[in-house]
């Protein structure tokens, strides 16, 4: 007989093998014996437990931080209310009580039966409750429902700030504005706390206090309700900032929504802030930049003079001014004065394409300016980066090139305060419930962008754009007022047609800072396709600048007669 010497061997590792699984045979019959135990014979006595549990445990949320207007007017606080809450474990007359439920708070049965039916211990089903609500509630007797206080959002302002506020969304989560933007800093930490102690943790959130000066928004949300019924405007924008600092002392968006039923708007589009949203061409209040571009590499002096002749041909195709108007030999003031395409296009040369490129990215039209709101976008430009002559000479004006109202508000800041770019921001300070106080300081360049000289030049233009050009109509007795006006058109592609050039609507637009040597204050004023009037967003400056210097006393420049 044959001999097999590994016999043993082969016999021992099948014994190790048997045992092994019969091991895993035992745990896994000890196991199922134990969810058995658990979930069948003592089921209800742990369900029982996790009742009592949650009975003495409860996820305690804090209260979400206010926020406030600079000088402390309430902008968005909290209110108590009820909502209702549901057990679905503890309900066993499910179709009644959803159809009782669906009677009182006028909710589709089917939505609360949904709900009803899943095996949860807590299911919100609605929020705020009404006395009358809550009164029925009470008295209809149903197991497992359960009205519980809480904090609810309310902007007592209203209509006013919506676009700066956004408001609290589903889920407690901050939408659009400050809200969605310091939704972190404003939240309530959650804990779990036991219902017998006696010793809260500070868990609620910081309180925020904006740069925004109530007095001034109001002004300026105001006079875009008076252009809306005068102008017949589609859309408007008035920002007013500190140039100095970059604090932003109003931000007016029209037309507005009600925060406290964002849920009721059905086109959302409306809760777009428009001032950072939303991409425009600014036509000529852009021409300044090119200026101050001109002026710093010494290709101009205000005195410069060229000869126009009404137009300027670029690679077969004609530019021409405003009203195909031929202005002749005029300065470089001149042409800011009287607005003239072709003398902005006569700048450009001087300077080339490459420089001209750099200093459209030094002014921050190619970034985002990192406005403390939530929704700002960016547009990269990509055409006029590849370098074509007509994309230059168009950008030049004002046409060709997207830019957002904050980025142009941005830009002449560097003019107004002497050569920095300032970061523009909406929070003062934010207090935390410790009372310890965060407050926000200024950014600006590391280097100016432009000289002190180039921006004393540009002021001195922009000033004769007032006193003798086509701003005249902004000039108030009494005090220099830096500013250039502006039109562009609006191209199909920013009314969502698919459509090559430009429709006959336009964006007119006004920019200035004053008092023009000691400026305080730099107000862009945008209206979309005003009707029947060019300079329409000039007088609508002129009321708000008035307003901003009786209000703040400001002395005059000179004396007026």
């Amino acid at each position: 007989m044959f001999h097999n010497e590994f016999y043993p061997i082969k016999k021992m590792k099948n014994w190790r093998i048997n045992l092994v699984f019969l091991i895993i045979i035992l745990f896994g019959a000890v196991l199922i014996g134990c969810l058995f135990y658990i979930q069948i014979i003592k089921g209800d006595y742990y369900k029982a437990l996790a009742y009592g549990q949650q009975k003495n445990f409860q996820i305690v949320k804090g209260e979400r931080g206010k926020i406030f207007f600079r000088k402390g007017e309430v902008l968005a606080t909290n209110v108590k209310g009820n909502y209702l809450s549901v057990c679905p474990d503890k309900i066993k007359e499910k179709e009644k009580t959803a159809e009782i439920l669906s009677e009182i708070l006028n909710i589709d049965k089917e939505l609360i039966l949904t709900k009803l039916k899943k095996e949860s211990l807590f299911e919100k089903i609605k929020t705020n409750l009404t006395e009358e609500e809550k009164d029925k509630i009470k008295k209809s007797g149903l197991v497992g429902v359960d009205i519980k206080e809480t904090f609810f959002r309310k902007y007592p302002q209203g209509l006013m700030a919506s676009h700066i506020v956004g408001f609290l969304g589903g889920e407690d989560k901050g939408q659009y504005g400050i809200e969605g933007f310091y939704d972190n800093v404003l939240q309530g930490k959650e804990k779990i706390q036991n219902t017998f102690d006696t010793f809260l943790d500070n868990i609620d959130g910081a309180d925020i206090f904006l740069t925004v000066d109530y007095n001034i928004q109001f002004k300026t949300e105001e006079l875009l309700e008076k252009a809306k019924k005068e102008l017949d405007i589609d859309s408007g924008q008035i920002i007013v900032m500190n140039p100095i600092s970059g604090e932003i002392l109003a931000l007016a968006i029209f037309p507005r929504f009600d925060p406290n039923n964002y849920s009721k708007i059905e086109d959302l589009d409306l809760f777009q802030n428009n001032a950072i949203s939303k991409i425009f061409e600014p036509g000529s209040i852009f021409k300044p930049i090119t200026m101050a571009v001109g002026l710093e590499k010494e290709k101009i002096t205000p005195e410069t003079s060229y000869v126009d002749e009404g137009s300027v041909v670029i690679n077969g195709y004609p530019i021409k001014n405003y009203n195909n108007k031929t202005w002749g030999k005029r300065t470089m003031t001149e042409v800011l004065e009287y607005s003239i395409n072709t003398g902005a296009i006569f700048v450009e040369k001087q300077i080339g394409h490459q420089t001209f490129l750099e200093y459209i990215d030094k002014f921050g039209f190619f970034n985002p300016t990192g406005i403390d709101l939530q929704g700002e976008i960016f547009l990269g430009n990509k055409d006029l980066k590849k370098g074509s002559d007509i994309n230059f000479a168009t950008a030049s004006f004002g046409q060709g090139i997207g830019i957002t109202p904050i980025q142009m508000v941005r830009a002449f800041s560097a003019i107004a305060n002497g050569g920095r770019l300032v970061k523009p921001f909406m929070v003062k300070k934010i207090v935390d419930k410790d009372k310890s106080i965060q407050e926000i300081q200024p950014q600006l360049s590391d280097e100016p962008i432009i000289s002190q000289k180039t921006a004393s030049q540009l002021t001195a233009m922009l000033i004769s754009v007032v006193e003798h050009g086509f701003g005249k109509n902004a000039k108030i007795p009494g005090y220099y007022i830096a500013g250039k006006t502006g039109t562009a058109q609006v191209p199909w592609k920013s009314l969502n047609i698919n459509k090559k050039g430009y429709s006959s609507k336009t964006w007119q637009s006004f920019i200035s800072f004053f008092p023009a040597f000691n400026p305080q204050f730099l107000v862009l004023v945008k209206l979309d396709d005003p009707k029947n009037k060019v300079t329409a967003a000039v007088p609508v400056f002129r009321e708000l600048a008035e307003y901003i210097i009786n209000y703040y006393a400001i002395p005059p420049d000179y004396e007026s007669f």
